[in-house]
């Protein structure tokens, strides 16, 4: 187990000093899960879900979260991404939504945190939209899937959730 970076010596929270740290590029996968009722999934797929263009706008807020980042996570750094795109899949067998986000950035930290927030704001997004509908709904299973760039390398979770 490698030391927890956000901490100093002292046991202090602090911010990681990047500045020295090169630029690459780098890229993180996240995904998600919202589990909901057969006739919630159906309301989306035919296109009647009380408040319009559900994945559309789930799409959407998870891009828009993943840009403010920083804003929401006190010790991420700011940065000026590349890329973020947000799929958001229907599931007959969840039944649900399955939500993927990609995030990319040429600079001296990783994208993983902004992989994780998309797929976050956009799960709720789905959530907030299909509640008048579906208040059980689940959020579940929100992990990083893959990462590659930097000094630690490439990363690929394995099968299944960790537990």
């Amino acid at each position: 187990m490698r030391a927890l970076t956000h901490l100093d010596s002292d046991g202090r929270v602090h911010m990681v000093d990047v500045g020295e740290k090169p630029a690459t590029a780098r890229r993180a996968v996240a995904e998600g899960r919202v589990i909901c009722a057969p006739a919630t999934l159906a309301l989306v797929r035919d296109g009647h879900a009380p408040k319009g263009a559900v994945v559309t706008t789930a799409e959407l807020a998870g891009i828009m979260g993943a840009k403010r980042t920083a804003d929401l996570i006190p010790l991420c750094h700011s940065l000026g991404l590349d890329k973020v795109s947000v799929t958001i899949d229907l599931d007959d067998a969840l039944p649900g939504f399955v939500v993927t986000a990609e995030a990319r950035v040429s600079g001296p930290t990783g994208v993983e945190m902004e992989a994780l927030t998309a797929v976050s704001v956009a799960c709720l997004t789905l959530y907030d939209m299909l509640k008048a509908a579906d208040r059980g709904m689940v959020i579940s299973q929100i992990r990083l899937l893959s990462k590659s760039g930097g000094r630690s390398g490439d990363w690929v979770a394995g099968d299944g959730p960790a537990t």
